[in-house]
């Protein structure tokens, strides 16, 4: 008989003290959105001021010093020792790669470092120390975190919280309780949303023929909230899906049987751009009527140069557009508690238009206690500083349903015809027509054009998920691309002659050096100069060219300067006032 040596328990080693650390998330839900290459990836970031906010928001942190130093690279390495990641989802454990990246400064998404930590989803927690990390040193700022998954769709709940340094001293955490949905208190906050009633002719109406079994449309057109953004999965527990499906129950019908569903939400977009977008987004050239259009841009407008003209001019177009649907005003708000609604409300109350206030009805309960009337914290409302979590979304949807509820329980009343009274804003530009390169041959104020070297097709667009699709489809797909690369000896000059009264111009911005500037001339004149790097990522644009009270001749011509003749700009199409 062979002996072995029976040994007892190793002791295992003294448990590391664990260093002062706040969260930058908690419990927060993420889903692997498709990829080419079949994986699915959750992108958070954190460039802009994103970081900071979630410090404050979900780690309790108030220190202005570190929150300062979250805002560069320098001041992330000098404060945060390591990163704590906890990955969590049902069933059985799956691989989930965390990555974290800098910006850089010659290039911010190829320059900067990005540090990876292999995990697995089973509620432990790993660590991704940054003492020896090979920082690259164009690093700029923190610039996104991202959770990658070898499938996509897949669905988890997430924590990071950031150790820091010897010498820092972290803010006590603390845990949200659960809000409670069915309490009165609830009820009262969606009460409060309710800004204004207004003329319910047509959303009575749409809701009329719903019951009957006719078709109707619900549409929705904003920024990144009506996308969707921080609701996990994006397509069906955003907001506008909710209000869409609660537009069914309130009627007694089924998803997408007679009542059709429209999501037109673009990221970081302003009416501006959103009255170019509305023909083509909404009514799909013509194919789709919609019964109702929820507008969602309080929290988008500041990027408006008319600071409320567009947004007046869309809502007239929408409001008295040949399909004749209901308009709602939606103004929801960011985590600092701002949003446009005093700019944008006084067009709601000179057309008594439904309105929606989301600011009204959380924003004062933010700052009471539980026994005071408290629902929801900050932490539990926001995704990040501009976006609604789960949560969120529902206070969202179940506010415009209330105004539905209040609606459909409401005596009728004639319809109100806004076109005779006057814009508190202006309705220079309600009807707008955009003119991209599929149709600009038949533009009837459109003379010529000659594309001199914008010959190409960009591909590389602004991308939003459409209805309830999970994949982003591209916006303004036929557009102009200048390539410095391919120019063969074209002129880098794009020729518009136009015979209009206003023209808008829309281009496509760009964080990649590879994009250059251009200069814009009328009549020979120099109106503009435009850099993509502004915005500082790819999104969709549009400045004004051309803002007359009368019609004229105008020959419009976008070059691009001598110094930025080797590098690319694309002319996604006009908005043209004839």
């Amino acid at each position: 008989m062979i002996e072995r040596e029976v040994r007892g328990p190793v002791a295992p080693r003294d448990p590391v003290k664990k260093r002062p650390f706040y969260y930058i998330m908690r419990k927060k839900k993420v889903l692997g959105s498709p990829q080419a290459d079949g994986r699915g990836i959750q992108f958070i970031y954190e460039s802009d001021g994103r970081l900071e906010a979630s410090a404050k928001l979900v780690g309790n942190l108030t220190d202005e010093t570190m929150i300062r130093e979250l805002s560069t690279a320098e001041g992330f390495k000098k404060q945060v020792n390591s990163i704590g990641v906890v990955v969590t989802r049902a069933g059985e454990p799956v691989n989930v790669r965390f990555a974290f990246q800098m910006y850089g400064v010659r290039d911010p998404y190829a320059s900067g470092t990005t540090l990876y930590m292999d995990t697995l989803s089973d509620g432990m927690e790993r660590v991704l120390d940054l003492s020896n990390a090979d920082w690259y040193g164009d690093d700029r700022i923190p610039g996104q975190i991202r959770f990658e998954f070898e499938t996509a769709g897949l669905e988890a709940e997430v924590s990071v919280c950031l150790y820091l340094n010897d010498g820092y001293t972290a803010p006590q955490q603390t845990e949200d309780k659960p809000i409670d949905f069915k309490s009165d208190k609830y009820r009262a906050i969606i009460e409060r949303s309710i800004l204004q009633k207004g003329n319910i002719h047509r959303v009575k109406s749409a809701l009329e023929r719903a019951k009957k079994g006719e078709e109707v449309t619900v549409a929705f057109i904003g920024g990144s909230i009506t996308q969707g953004a921080g609701a996990i999965p994006i397509n069906s527990e955003c907001y506008a899906r909710k209000v869409f499906e609660g537009f069914c129950n309130l009627t007694d019908r089924e998803y997408d049987d007679n009542v059709k569903y429209v999501k037109a939400g673009l990221g970081g977009t302003p009416s501006e751009l959103g009255m170019l977008r509305y023909d083509r987004d909404v009514l799909a050239g013509g194919s789709i009527a919609p019964d109702v259009v929820i507008v969602e841009f309080a929290v988008n407008d500041e990027g408006d140069e008319t600071q409320g003209d567009c947004f007046d001019s869309l809502v007239r177009k929408i409001y008295n557009g040949p399909e004749n649907p209901a308009v709602i005003l939606l103004f929801s708000v960011f985590a600092d508690d701002g949003n446009l609604e005093e700019r944008l409300k006084p067009v709601g109350f000179s057309y008594d238009l439904p309105m929606v206030s989301i600011k009204q009805a959380v924003t004062p309960q933010f700052y009471k206690s539980e026994e005071e009337g408290r629902v929801i914290t900050k932490s539990q409302f926001f995704y990040d500083m501009y976006h609604p979590t789960n949560a969120g979304h529902r206070i969202m949807a179940d506010s415009v349903l209330r105004l539905f509820k209040l609606a459909d329980e409401s005596e009728d009343m004639p319809e109100l015809s806004i076109a005779d009274i006057k814009p508190p804003k202006s309705a220079d530009f309600e009807d707008v027509y955009f003119v991209g390169r599929d149709d600009i041959n038949n533009s009837r104020a459109v003379r010529s054009f000659n594309e001199g070297a914008f010959l190409f097709k960009d591909t590389e667009l602004h991308r939003a998920e459409r209805n309830m699709d999970l994949f982003g489809t591209p916006e303004f797909p036929d557009n102009w691309m200048y390539d410095g690369n391919k120019a063969e000896g074209r002129e880098a000059t794009f020729t518009l002659n136009v015979f209009c009264r206003r023209l808008l111009l829309t281009y496509m911005d760009s964080a990649s050096p590879k994009v250059g500037t251009v200069v814009v001339t009328d009549n020979g004149k120099e109106v503009l100069k435009i850099d993509p790097h502004i915005v500082g990522w790819t999104h969709a644009n549009a400045r004004i060219i051309v803002r007359n009270d009368e019609p004229g001749e105008h020959e419009i011509k976008i070059t691009v300067p001598t110094e930025d003749i080797g590098r690319k700009f694309t002319i996604l199409g006009f908005g043209i006032v004839d």
